[in-house]
Protein backbone atom coordinates (compact mmCIF):
# COMPACT_ATOMS: atom_id res chain seq x y z
CA UNK A 1 0.00 0.00 0.00
CA UNK A 2 1.39 3.64 -1.08
CA UNK A 3 0.34 6.90 -0.56
CA UNK A 4 -0.24 8.90 -3.62
CA UNK A 5 0.70 12.52 -4.21
CA UNK A 6 -2.94 13.04 -3.88
CA UNK A 7 -3.07 11.68 -0.67
CA UNK A 8 -5.35 8.66 -1.89
CA UNK A 9 -4.28 5.38 -0.64
CA UNK A 10 -3.74 2.79 -3.96
CA UNK A 11 -1.90 -0.05 -4.85
CA UNK A 12 -0.12 -0.04 -8.09
CA UNK A 13 -0.07 -2.19 -11.23
CA UNK A 14 1.15 -1.85 -14.47
CA UNK A 15 -0.68 0.21 -17.01
CA UNK A 16 -0.05 -0.49 -20.83
CA UNK A 17 -1.68 2.72 -22.07
CA UNK A 18 1.36 4.87 -20.40
CA UNK A 19 3.39 3.15 -22.80
CA UNK A 20 1.64 5.38 -25.67
CA UNK A 21 0.87 8.66 -23.86
CA UNK A 22 3.76 9.01 -21.59
CA UNK A 23 1.80 8.50 -19.04
CA UNK A 24 2.89 7.10 -15.55
CA UNK A 25 3.39 3.25 -15.65
CA UNK A 26 1.17 2.59 -12.74
CA UNK A 27 -2.02 4.10 -11.66
CA UNK A 28 -4.36 3.84 -8.77
CA UNK A 29 -6.40 0.78 -8.85
CA UNK A 30 -8.00 0.21 -5.42
CA UNK A 31 -10.53 2.02 -3.56
CA UNK A 32 -10.12 4.94 -1.60
CA UNK A 33 -10.08 4.74 2.02
CA UNK A 34 -8.29 8.19 3.68
CA UNK A 35 -7.54 11.54 2.02
CA UNK A 36 -4.33 12.88 3.50
CA UNK A 37 -4.36 16.57 2.89
CA UNK A 38 -1.31 19.14 3.38
CA UNK A 39 -1.98 22.42 4.31
CA UNK A 40 0.98 24.71 4.74
CA UNK A 41 4.02 23.10 7.36
CA UNK A 42 0.95 20.71 8.14
CA UNK A 43 -0.86 17.65 7.17
CA UNK A 44 -3.97 16.70 8.64
CA UNK A 45 -6.47 13.77 8.31
CA UNK A 46 -9.39 14.23 6.75
CA UNK A 47 -12.88 12.47 6.25
CA UNK A 48 -12.74 8.92 5.19
CA UNK A 49 -13.95 8.50 2.32
CA UNK A 50 -16.63 5.61 0.81
CA UNK A 51 -17.24 4.02 -2.26
CA UNK A 52 -20.55 4.52 -3.41
CA UNK A 53 -21.55 2.33 -6.84
CA UNK A 54 -17.79 2.83 -8.38
CA UNK A 55 -17.46 6.01 -8.02
CA UNK A 56 -15.88 8.37 -4.71
CA UNK A 57 -17.66 9.79 -2.12
CA UNK A 58 -16.49 11.91 1.04
CA UNK A 59 -19.17 13.05 3.71
CA UNK A 60 -18.74 16.44 5.15
CA UNK A 61 -15.75 17.45 2.51
CA UNK A 62 -15.02 20.60 0.57
CA UNK A 63 -16.67 20.23 -3.10
CA UNK A 64 -13.96 18.47 -5.16
CA UNK A 65 -12.89 20.59 -8.91
CA UNK A 66 -13.69 16.25 -10.45
CA UNK A 67 -17.29 16.99 -11.62
CA UNK A 68 -17.30 13.15 -11.75
CA UNK A 69 -17.23 13.35 -8.03
CA UNK A 70 -20.87 12.84 -6.46
CA UNK A 71 -20.91 13.67 -2.93
CA UNK A 72 -22.67 15.89 -0.14
CA UNK A 73 -21.42 19.01 -0.73
CA UNK A 74 -22.79 20.07 -3.72
CA UNK A 75 -26.58 19.15 -3.57
CA UNK A 76 -28.70 22.20 -4.37
CA UNK A 77 -32.23 22.06 -4.96
CA UNK A 78 -33.54 22.29 -8.00
CA UNK A 79 -35.18 25.71 -9.93
CA UNK A 80 -38.60 25.93 -9.73
CA UNK A 81 -39.22 28.78 -12.28
CA UNK A 82 -38.99 28.62 -15.84
CA UNK A 83 -36.65 31.76 -15.62
CA UNK A 84 -34.03 29.88 -13.10
CA UNK A 85 -34.35 26.58 -14.82
CA UNK A 86 -32.72 28.38 -18.39
CA UNK A 87 -30.53 29.54 -16.53
CA UNK A 88 -29.24 25.85 -15.67
CA UNK A 89 -29.82 24.69 -19.74
CA UNK A 90 -26.37 23.51 -21.75
CA UNK A 91 -25.57 20.31 -22.34
CA UNK A 92 -28.02 20.03 -24.80
CA UNK A 93 -26.93 23.08 -26.62
CA UNK A 94 -23.13 21.60 -27.00
CA UNK A 95 -24.68 18.52 -28.87
CA UNK A 96 -26.51 20.89 -31.20
CA UNK A 97 -23.60 22.43 -31.64
CA UNK A 98 -21.92 18.93 -32.55
CA UNK A 99 -25.18 17.95 -34.99
CA UNK A 100 -25.18 20.88 -36.88
CA UNK A 101 -22.55 20.74 -39.54
CA UNK A 102 -22.25 16.79 -40.01
CA UNK A 103 -25.95 16.61 -40.26
CA UNK A 104 -27.15 19.77 -41.38
CA UNK A 105 -25.09 21.32 -43.46
CA UNK A 106 -23.93 18.11 -45.34
CA UNK A 107 -26.15 14.92 -44.69
CA UNK A 108 -29.35 16.61 -44.88
CA UNK A 109 -28.62 19.35 -47.57
CA UNK A 110 -27.34 16.20 -49.74
CA UNK A 111 -30.58 14.47 -49.19
CA UNK A 112 -32.28 17.25 -50.36
CA UNK A 113 -30.48 17.66 -53.35
CA UNK A 114 -31.39 14.02 -53.83
CA UNK A 115 -34.70 13.64 -52.92
CA UNK A 116 -35.80 16.94 -53.17
CA UNK A 117 -38.92 17.57 -51.13
CA UNK A 118 -40.05 14.18 -51.13
CA UNK A 119 -38.49 13.17 -47.92
CA UNK A 120 -38.98 15.87 -45.73
CA UNK A 121 -40.59 13.78 -43.68
CA UNK A 122 -37.66 11.77 -42.19
CA UNK A 123 -36.29 15.51 -41.85
CA UNK A 124 -38.65 16.04 -39.49
CA UNK A 125 -39.11 12.04 -37.38
CA UNK A 126 -34.81 11.70 -37.06
CA UNK A 127 -35.10 15.05 -34.85
CA UNK A 128 -37.87 14.74 -32.51
CA UNK A 129 -38.08 10.94 -32.21
CA UNK A 130 -35.08 10.04 -30.72
CA UNK A 131 -35.59 12.71 -27.74
CA UNK A 132 -37.44 10.20 -25.56
CA UNK A 133 -34.12 7.74 -25.94
CA UNK A 134 -32.01 10.72 -24.93
CA UNK A 135 -34.31 11.67 -21.93
CA UNK A 136 -33.93 7.69 -20.60
CA UNK A 137 -30.15 8.01 -21.16
CA UNK A 138 -30.41 11.46 -18.97
CA UNK A 139 -32.87 10.40 -16.21
CA UNK A 140 -30.41 7.24 -15.55
CA UNK A 141 -27.65 9.69 -15.65
CA UNK A 142 -29.02 11.90 -12.76
CA UNK A 143 -30.39 8.87 -10.74
CA UNK A 144 -27.12 7.11 -11.04
CA UNK A 145 -24.05 9.64 -11.03
CA UNK A 146 -22.68 6.98 -13.58
CA UNK A 147 -20.64 8.05 -16.95
CA UNK A 148 -22.71 5.86 -20.08
CA UNK A 149 -19.74 3.74 -20.16
CA UNK A 150 -20.46 2.25 -16.83
CA UNK A 151 -23.58 2.78 -17.10
CA UNK A 152 -23.29 0.72 -20.48
CA UNK A 153 -21.08 -2.12 -18.53
CA UNK A 154 -24.16 -2.82 -16.20
CA UNK A 155 -26.18 -4.00 -19.05
CA UNK A 156 -26.68 -7.80 -18.85
CA UNK A 157 -25.01 -9.79 -21.86
CA UNK A 158 -21.31 -11.54 -22.59
CA UNK A 159 -17.96 -9.52 -21.62
CA UNK A 160 -15.11 -9.12 -23.60
CA UNK A 161 -12.05 -9.41 -21.02
CA UNK A 162 -14.07 -6.71 -17.98
CA UNK A 163 -16.04 -4.53 -20.41
CA UNK A 164 -19.74 -5.56 -21.45
CA UNK A 165 -19.52 -6.51 -25.52
CA UNK A 166 -21.83 -3.20 -26.47
CA UNK A 167 -18.75 -1.22 -25.45
CA UNK A 168 -16.38 -3.45 -27.47
CA UNK A 169 -18.98 -2.37 -30.54
CA UNK A 170 -18.93 1.20 -30.11
CA UNK A 171 -15.55 1.69 -30.40
CA UNK A 172 -15.21 -0.86 -33.08
CA UNK A 173 -17.13 1.39 -35.43
CA UNK A 174 -14.91 4.34 -34.46
CA UNK A 175 -12.55 3.98 -37.12
CA UNK A 176 -16.15 4.71 -39.68
CA UNK A 177 -17.12 7.83 -37.36
CA UNK A 178 -13.35 8.93 -37.66
CA UNK A 179 -14.36 9.00 -41.79
CA UNK A 180 -17.11 11.44 -40.69
CA UNK A 181 -15.04 13.56 -38.45
CA UNK A 182 -12.54 13.54 -40.95
CA UNK A 183 -14.76 14.93 -43.72
CA UNK A 184 -16.66 17.84 -41.48
CA UNK A 185 -12.49 18.84 -41.00
CA UNK A 186 -11.76 18.97 -45.01
CA UNK A 187 -14.96 20.74 -45.31
CA UNK A 188 -13.62 23.34 -43.07
CA UNK A 189 -9.66 23.37 -44.50
CA UNK A 190 -11.62 23.82 -47.83
CA UNK A 191 -13.88 26.77 -46.64
CA UNK A 192 -9.99 28.30 -45.69
CA UNK A 193 -8.54 27.34 -48.84
CA UNK A 194 -11.63 29.49 -50.86
CA UNK A 195 -10.12 32.19 -48.90
CA UNK A 196 -6.56 32.01 -49.15
CA UNK A 197 -5.74 29.57 -51.58
CA UNK A 198 -2.29 30.34 -51.25
CA UNK A 199 -2.33 27.46 -48.29
CA UNK A 200 -3.26 24.03 -50.17
CA UNK A 201 -6.14 22.13 -48.37
CA UNK A 202 -3.99 19.93 -46.61
CA UNK A 203 -2.49 22.09 -44.70
CA UNK A 204 -5.75 24.05 -43.66
CA UNK A 205 -6.80 20.26 -42.12
CA UNK A 206 -3.93 19.79 -40.46
CA UNK A 207 -4.17 23.58 -39.02
CA UNK A 208 -7.50 23.04 -38.25
CA UNK A 209 -6.45 20.02 -36.14
CA UNK A 210 -3.76 21.43 -34.15
CA UNK A 211 -6.29 24.35 -33.19
CA UNK A 212 -9.33 22.03 -32.09
CA UNK A 213 -6.98 20.18 -30.02
CA UNK A 214 -5.65 22.94 -28.49
CA UNK A 215 -9.07 24.58 -27.37
CA UNK A 216 -10.68 21.00 -26.30
CA UNK A 217 -7.32 20.31 -24.58
CA UNK A 218 -8.39 23.08 -21.96
CA UNK A 219 -10.71 20.56 -20.34
CA UNK A 220 -13.44 22.97 -19.16
CA UNK A 221 -16.83 22.31 -19.16
CA UNK A 222 -18.14 26.34 -19.33
CA UNK A 223 -15.39 26.87 -21.85
CA UNK A 224 -17.22 24.66 -24.20
CA UNK A 225 -20.62 25.31 -23.24
CA UNK A 226 -19.94 28.57 -23.83
CA UNK A 227 -18.60 28.51 -27.39
CA UNK A 228 -20.90 26.03 -28.75
CA UNK A 229 -23.56 28.48 -27.62
CA UNK A 230 -22.20 31.33 -29.78
CA UNK A 231 -21.15 29.47 -32.76
CA UNK A 232 -24.86 28.01 -32.99
CA UNK A 233 -26.41 30.52 -32.27
CA UNK A 234 -24.63 32.87 -35.08
CA UNK A 235 -25.32 29.77 -37.55
CA UNK A 236 -28.61 29.29 -36.75
CA UNK A 237 -29.59 33.11 -37.46
CA UNK A 238 -27.80 32.77 -40.66
CA UNK A 239 -29.70 30.06 -42.06
CA UNK A 240 -33.08 31.01 -40.77
CA UNK A 241 -32.74 34.16 -42.41
CA UNK A 242 -31.51 32.47 -45.84
CA UNK A 243 -35.00 30.69 -45.72
CA UNK A 244 -36.80 33.99 -45.08
CA UNK A 245 -34.98 35.97 -47.68
CA UNK A 246 -35.59 32.51 -50.64
CA UNK A 247 -38.91 33.20 -51.03
CA UNK A 248 -37.95 36.80 -53.21
CA UNK A 249 -36.47 34.89 -55.56
CA UNK A 250 -37.02 31.83 -58.09
CA UNK A 251 -36.69 28.85 -55.70
CA UNK A 252 -39.19 30.54 -53.20
CA UNK A 253 -40.93 27.58 -51.70
CA UNK A 254 -44.72 27.07 -51.71
CA UNK A 255 -47.14 25.12 -49.13
CA UNK A 256 -47.77 22.40 -51.66
CA UNK A 257 -44.24 21.26 -51.49
CA UNK A 258 -43.96 21.29 -48.15
CA UNK A 259 -47.02 19.14 -48.02
CA UNK A 260 -45.65 16.71 -50.67
CA UNK A 261 -42.81 15.85 -48.09
CA UNK A 262 -44.93 14.90 -45.33
CA UNK A 263 -46.40 11.91 -47.27
CA UNK A 264 -44.33 9.61 -46.07
CA UNK A 265 -42.58 9.04 -49.39
CA UNK A 266 -39.32 6.70 -50.46
CA UNK A 267 -37.78 7.69 -53.59
CA UNK A 268 -35.93 5.49 -55.75
CA UNK A 269 -31.86 5.20 -54.82
CA UNK A 270 -32.42 7.90 -52.38
CA UNK A 271 -32.04 4.75 -49.15
CA UNK A 272 -28.36 4.90 -48.26
CA UNK A 273 -28.33 8.63 -48.06
CA UNK A 274 -31.88 8.43 -46.03
CA UNK A 275 -30.10 5.86 -43.45
CA UNK A 276 -27.25 8.02 -43.14
CA UNK A 277 -28.85 11.17 -43.12
CA UNK A 278 -31.64 9.55 -40.09
CA UNK A 279 -28.28 8.52 -38.06
CA UNK A 280 -26.81 11.84 -38.37
CA UNK A 281 -29.97 14.37 -37.87
CA UNK A 282 -31.16 15.19 -34.94
CA UNK A 283 -29.36 13.51 -31.59
CA UNK A 284 -27.37 10.40 -32.87
CA UNK A 285 -26.41 7.50 -30.96
CA UNK A 286 -23.26 8.82 -30.08
CA UNK A 287 -24.38 11.77 -29.23
CA UNK A 288 -26.59 10.63 -26.85
CA UNK A 289 -23.80 8.70 -25.25
CA UNK A 290 -22.15 11.86 -25.24
CA UNK A 291 -25.06 13.90 -23.31
CA UNK A 292 -24.28 11.99 -20.32
CA UNK A 293 -21.10 13.78 -19.72
CA UNK A 294 -22.33 16.97 -20.62
CA UNK A 295 -24.99 16.11 -17.78
CA UNK A 296 -22.50 15.38 -14.88
CA UNK A 297 -20.14 17.80 -15.28
CA UNK A 298 -22.73 20.48 -15.85
CA UNK A 299 -23.93 19.25 -12.29
CA UNK A 300 -27.27 18.11 -12.74
CA UNK A 301 -26.01 14.52 -10.63
CA UNK A 302 -23.93 16.24 -8.17
CA UNK A 303 -26.67 18.52 -7.25
CA UNK A 304 -29.49 15.91 -6.89
CA UNK A 305 -26.86 14.11 -4.83
CA UNK A 306 -25.33 10.40 -3.92
CA UNK A 307 -28.75 8.31 -4.74
CA UNK A 308 -30.75 7.35 -1.88
CA UNK A 309 -33.80 6.10 -3.19
CA UNK A 310 -35.12 5.46 0.47
CA UNK A 311 -35.06 9.04 1.06
CA UNK A 312 -37.73 11.25 0.03
CA UNK A 313 -35.63 14.44 0.07
CA UNK A 314 -33.19 12.79 -2.77
CA UNK A 315 -36.27 11.58 -4.55
CA UNK A 316 -37.58 15.15 -5.02
CA UNK A 317 -34.23 16.71 -6.03
CA UNK A 318 -33.69 14.11 -8.78
CA UNK A 319 -37.13 14.84 -9.65
CA UNK A 320 -36.72 18.31 -10.09
CA UNK A 321 -33.34 18.24 -11.76
CA UNK A 322 -34.60 15.53 -14.54
CA UNK A 323 -37.61 18.11 -15.21
CA UNK A 324 -34.33 20.62 -15.83
CA UNK A 325 -32.78 18.09 -17.92
CA UNK A 326 -36.54 17.66 -19.80
CA UNK A 327 -36.55 21.53 -20.43
CA UNK A 328 -32.89 21.32 -21.76
CA UNK A 329 -33.16 18.61 -24.16
CA UNK A 330 -36.70 20.16 -26.00
CA UNK A 331 -35.20 23.37 -26.16
CA UNK A 332 -32.09 21.63 -27.83
CA UNK A 333 -34.34 19.94 -29.82
CA UNK A 334 -36.11 22.83 -30.88
CA UNK A 335 -32.93 24.69 -32.13
CA UNK A 336 -31.63 21.84 -34.35
CA UNK A 337 -34.68 20.88 -35.66
CA UNK A 338 -35.25 24.42 -37.22
CA UNK A 339 -31.93 24.25 -38.49
CA UNK A 340 -32.32 21.20 -39.97
CA UNK A 341 -35.32 21.52 -41.57
CA UNK A 342 -34.22 24.62 -42.82
CA UNK A 343 -31.16 23.48 -44.74
CA UNK A 344 -32.82 20.77 -46.05
CA UNK A 345 -36.03 22.93 -47.31
CA UNK A 346 -32.45 24.75 -49.13
CA UNK A 347 -30.58 21.63 -50.52
CA UNK A 348 -34.29 20.65 -52.08
CA UNK A 349 -35.54 24.27 -53.42
CA UNK A 350 -32.00 24.90 -55.14
CA UNK A 351 -29.95 22.56 -56.14
CA UNK A 352 -32.33 19.51 -56.62
CA UNK A 353 -33.90 21.51 -58.95
CA UNK A 354 -30.62 22.38 -60.53
CA UNK A 355 -29.85 18.96 -60.72
CA UNK A 356 -26.79 19.67 -58.14
CA UNK A 357 -25.65 17.03 -55.84
CA UNK A 358 -22.33 18.08 -53.37
CA UNK A 359 -19.49 15.72 -54.72
CA UNK A 360 -15.76 15.98 -53.46
CA UNK A 361 -13.66 19.04 -53.41
CA UNK A 362 -16.77 20.58 -54.75
CA UNK A 363 -18.96 20.03 -51.45
CA UNK A 364 -18.71 23.86 -50.30
CA UNK A 365 -18.61 25.37 -53.64
CA UNK A 366 -22.12 23.85 -54.15
CA UNK A 367 -23.56 24.68 -51.01
CA UNK A 368 -22.16 28.19 -51.55
CA UNK A 369 -24.89 28.40 -53.99
CA UNK A 370 -27.75 28.38 -51.44
CA UNK A 371 -26.52 31.62 -50.01
CA UNK A 372 -25.65 33.21 -53.25
CA UNK A 373 -29.50 32.66 -54.39
CA UNK A 374 -30.96 34.02 -51.04
CA UNK A 375 -28.68 37.31 -50.71
CA UNK A 376 -26.88 37.97 -53.78
CA UNK A 377 -23.18 38.21 -55.04
CA UNK A 378 -22.40 38.76 -51.69
CA UNK A 379 -24.30 35.55 -50.49
CA UNK A 380 -21.27 33.25 -51.19
CA UNK A 381 -19.03 35.21 -48.35
CA UNK A 382 -21.85 35.33 -45.91
CA UNK A 383 -22.28 31.29 -46.37
CA UNK A 384 -18.51 30.73 -45.81
CA UNK A 385 -18.53 32.44 -42.79
CA UNK A 386 -21.75 30.30 -41.68
CA UNK A 387 -19.88 27.50 -43.11
CA UNK A 388 -16.79 28.46 -41.45
CA UNK A 389 -19.05 28.61 -37.69
CA UNK A 390 -20.93 25.30 -38.06
CA UNK A 391 -18.17 23.28 -39.12
CA UNK A 392 -15.50 23.96 -36.42
CA UNK A 393 -17.92 24.03 -33.83
CA UNK A 394 -19.33 20.96 -34.94
CA UNK A 395 -15.75 19.75 -34.46
CA UNK A 396 -14.95 20.97 -31.45
CA UNK A 397 -17.86 19.89 -29.66
CA UNK A 398 -17.48 16.48 -30.77
CA UNK A 399 -14.01 16.06 -29.96
CA UNK A 400 -14.60 17.58 -26.64
CA UNK A 401 -17.33 14.73 -25.91
CA UNK A 402 -15.45 11.85 -27.90
CA UNK A 403 -11.97 12.30 -25.65
CA UNK A 404 -14.72 12.01 -22.87
CA UNK A 405 -16.23 9.01 -23.56
CA UNK A 406 -12.63 7.39 -24.62
CA UNK A 407 -10.89 7.38 -21.37
CA UNK A 408 -14.35 6.23 -19.91
CA UNK A 409 -14.38 3.34 -22.26
CA UNK A 410 -10.60 2.66 -21.82
CA UNK A 411 -11.36 2.78 -18.09
CA UNK A 412 -14.15 -0.09 -18.48
CA UNK A 413 -11.92 -2.11 -20.41
CA UNK A 414 -9.36 -1.84 -17.46
CA UNK A 415 -6.87 0.24 -19.35
CA UNK A 416 -6.70 2.62 -16.93
CA UNK A 417 -8.78 4.21 -13.86
CA UNK A 418 -11.50 6.96 -15.08
CA UNK A 419 -12.20 8.04 -11.55
CA UNK A 420 -8.07 8.86 -10.79
CA UNK A 421 -8.32 12.56 -11.78
CA UNK A 422 -4.27 12.94 -12.89
CA UNK A 423 -4.67 9.71 -15.08
CA UNK A 424 -7.72 11.00 -16.49
CA UNK A 425 -6.66 14.46 -17.63
CA UNK A 426 -3.71 13.55 -19.15
CA UNK A 427 -5.24 10.64 -21.22
CA UNK A 428 -7.71 13.28 -22.23
CA UNK A 429 -5.21 15.89 -23.16
CA UNK A 430 -3.31 13.32 -25.00
CA UNK A 431 -6.63 12.02 -27.23
CA UNK A 432 -6.88 15.44 -27.77
CA UNK A 433 -4.19 16.13 -29.99
CA UNK A 434 -4.63 11.90 -31.32
CA UNK A 435 -7.86 12.34 -32.58
CA UNK A 436 -7.82 14.64 -34.67
CA UNK A 437 -4.86 13.93 -36.18
CA UNK A 438 -6.47 10.67 -37.41
CA UNK A 439 -9.26 12.89 -38.53
CA UNK A 440 -6.84 14.97 -40.72
CA UNK A 441 -4.95 12.25 -41.75
CA UNK A 442 -8.66 10.28 -43.09
CA UNK A 443 -9.51 13.34 -45.05
CA UNK A 444 -6.10 13.76 -46.58
CA UNK A 445 -6.38 10.03 -47.54
CA UNK A 446 -9.75 10.10 -48.86
CA UNK A 447 -10.59 13.56 -49.96
CA UNK A 448 -14.24 12.76 -50.38
CA UNK A 449 -16.02 14.32 -47.91
CA UNK A 450 -19.87 13.48 -48.92
CA UNK A 451 -19.27 10.31 -48.93
CA UNK A 452 -17.40 9.91 -45.12
CA UNK A 453 -20.06 11.60 -43.36
CA UNK A 454 -22.38 9.99 -45.16
CA UNK A 455 -20.63 6.56 -43.51
CA UNK A 456 -20.13 7.83 -40.48
CA UNK A 457 -24.18 8.28 -40.43
CA UNK A 458 -24.43 4.42 -40.97
CA UNK A 459 -22.18 3.73 -38.47
CA UNK A 460 -23.83 6.35 -35.98
CA UNK A 461 -27.12 4.28 -36.79
CA UNK A 462 -25.51 1.26 -35.50
CA UNK A 463 -24.50 2.89 -32.31
CA UNK A 464 -28.41 3.67 -32.20
CA UNK A 465 -29.76 0.30 -31.62
CA UNK A 466 -27.27 -0.16 -28.92
CA UNK A 467 -28.36 2.78 -27.42
CA UNK A 468 -31.58 2.01 -27.84
CA UNK A 469 -31.14 -1.39 -26.20
CA UNK A 470 -29.76 0.09 -23.51
CA UNK A 471 -32.18 2.38 -22.73
CA UNK A 472 -35.27 -0.21 -22.95
CA UNK A 473 -33.13 -2.12 -20.07
CA UNK A 474 -32.70 1.35 -17.75
CA UNK A 475 -36.36 1.74 -18.60
CA UNK A 476 -37.89 -1.42 -17.43
CA UNK A 477 -34.76 -2.77 -15.24
CA UNK A 478 -33.07 0.31 -13.44
CA UNK A 479 -35.50 3.23 -13.38
CA UNK A 480 -36.17 3.25 -9.34
CA UNK A 481 -40.46 3.55 -8.86
CA UNK A 482 -39.90 6.80 -7.61
CA UNK A 483 -38.26 8.39 -10.90
CA UNK A 484 -40.54 6.16 -13.21
CA UNK A 485 -42.16 8.57 -15.97
CA UNK A 486 -45.98 8.31 -16.87
CA UNK A 487 -47.61 6.96 -19.83
CA UNK A 488 -47.70 9.76 -22.11
CA UNK A 489 -43.23 9.34 -21.98
CA UNK A 490 -43.55 5.64 -22.30
CA UNK A 491 -45.94 6.13 -25.56
CA UNK A 492 -43.36 8.51 -26.83
CA UNK A 493 -40.36 6.26 -25.84
CA UNK A 494 -41.81 3.37 -27.61
CA UNK A 495 -42.99 5.09 -30.59
CA UNK A 496 -39.33 6.47 -30.73
CA UNK A 497 -38.03 2.69 -30.25
CA UNK A 498 -40.23 1.10 -33.07
CA UNK A 499 -38.92 3.90 -35.55
CA UNK A 500 -35.27 3.44 -35.02
CA UNK A 501 -35.74 -0.27 -35.20
CA UNK A 502 -37.98 0.10 -38.14
CA UNK A 503 -35.45 2.25 -40.09
CA UNK A 504 -32.53 -0.08 -39.42
CA UNK A 505 -34.99 -2.86 -40.33
CA UNK A 506 -35.69 -1.17 -43.79
CA UNK A 507 -32.74 -0.34 -44.83
CA UNK A 508 -30.68 -4.01 -44.43
CA UNK A 509 -34.04 -5.69 -46.40
CA UNK A 510 -33.06 -2.94 -49.25
CA UNK A 511 -29.43 -4.17 -49.49
CA UNK A 512 -30.31 -7.85 -49.11
CA UNK A 513 -33.19 -7.09 -52.23
CA UNK A 514 -35.77 -7.86 -49.76
CA UNK A 515 -38.16 -5.50 -50.72
CA UNK A 516 -40.21 -5.10 -53.57
CA UNK A 517 -39.43 -3.04 -57.17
Amino acid sequence: MLIARHGVPTSWQHFNLGRLICLPRYVARCRPLVALLHDSAESRLYDTFSYYDGKLSMANSTPSDDPYLIDDSQIADPPTSWLERLKHVGPGLILSASVVGSGELVATTTLGATAGFATLWIILLSCTVKVAIQLEFGRYTIQSGETCMAAMNRLPGGRWGKAHWSIWIVMLLQPIKILQMGGIMGGLAMVMNIWFPAVSIPVWCWTSAIVVAGLVAVRKYWFVERVCFVFLGLFTLLTIASVALLQWTEFAIEWEQIASGLRGTIPAGAIVFIIGTFGLTGVGGDEILHYNYWLIEKGYAARSGPCDPDSAEWQERARGWIGVMYLDAILSMCAYTLVTASFYLLGAAILHSRGEVPKGYALIETLSTIYTESFGTWGKSMFLCGAFVVLFSSLFAALAAWVRMYADAFGQMGFMDFHDVPTRRRVITFLSCFIPACWASAFVFVEQPVIMVIAGGVATSMILLLVVYAAVYFRYRSTLPALRPGVIYDIAFWISTLAIVAVAVYGVCDKLGWLPE
